[in-house]
């Protein structure tokens, strides 16, 4: 309804309605607890997190001709955020070190939860899209791994929906990391799957397999396995491509 009034309100003063959400290297804290985030994007189509609709982020994506300088800037970039083990929110604590001990060979699946009413999951999951529902099908169709869950720290935090119940979490995961930091559970993990967390992307920057559930931003350019596809997105982008548009081009920071 808000943005059907906005775009109403728009044509009447014959402006454009651009949408304004966090970017991905956020804070040291919460957005649901008003930290302020480190930086923004402005977007003019959409937005990235809805796949049903163009974005500025799928634009670039597609259209963009990532020269090689572009892309050496990329990498130094991405470079440097694994040095600094950086991540979206830069919380938890460290992994406890009985954690490793406990793979005991068998292929490490790390689950991010993420919070059940968000957009991204509203707009961008076709079937399945519940953290619940995730973890059943991973276990399904891994039931041989050693499946970690890192609930979303909103919903741990109690600000957000999307809480595993206890017997869910005895009867599909092998372990549940409330408070780990991001970055220690990727370097845990072989694979990540994930419905649209902005985690999966996160491993892609670490050269993890990721398997996407639904249509996060960076589903559909070759470089995750998919269970949905879109017709707008399907060109072969290289990790350093993805990492110019997504963290280069497309957002803006704060300093």
């Amino acid at each position: 309804r808000a943005l059907t009034e906005a775009q109403q309100l728009a044509r009447t003063a014959y402006g454009a309605v651009w949408r304004v959400e966090d970017g991905f290297i956020r804070s040291v804290g919460l957005g649901s607890d008003y930290t302020a985030p480190l930086s923004l994007v402005l977007d003019k189509r959409g937005i990235y997190f809805d796949p049903t609709v163009p974005s500025d982020l799928v634009y670039l994506l597609a259209r963009t001709d990532f020269d090689p300088v572009l892309q050496a800037r990329a990498r130094a970039l991405r470079i440097a955020l694994l040095q600094s083990r950086l991540s979206k929110y830069n919380a938890g604590v460290a992994l406890p070190a009985d954690v490793v001990k406990a793979k005991q060979g068998r292929c490490t699946i790390l689950v991010p939860g993420q919070v059940e009413d968000d957009a991204s999951i509203r707009r961008g999951c076709p079937d399945i899209c519940s953290n619940t529902g995730l973890l059943k099908q991973v276990r399904k169709q891994h039931p041989d791994a050693f499946v970690i869950f890192k609930p979303h720290p909103d919903v741990v935090s109690g600000n957000r929906r999307g809480a595993v119940s206890v017997a869910v979490a005895q009867q599909y995961c092998d372990i549940v990391l409330d408070d780990v930091s991001v970055a220690d559970c990727l370097d845990l993990a072989d694979e990540v799957h994930t419905l649209t967390s902005l985690v999966g992307f996160e491993a892609l920057l670490r050269d993890k397999k990721v398997y996407c559930y639904g249509l996060p931003f960076y589903a559909g350019w070759g470089l995750t396995t998919d269970r949905h596809t879109i017709a707008r997105r399907g060109r072969r982008l290289v990790l350093d491509e993805l990492v110019a548009a997504v963290l280069i081009l497309y957002p803006r920071y704060i300093n």
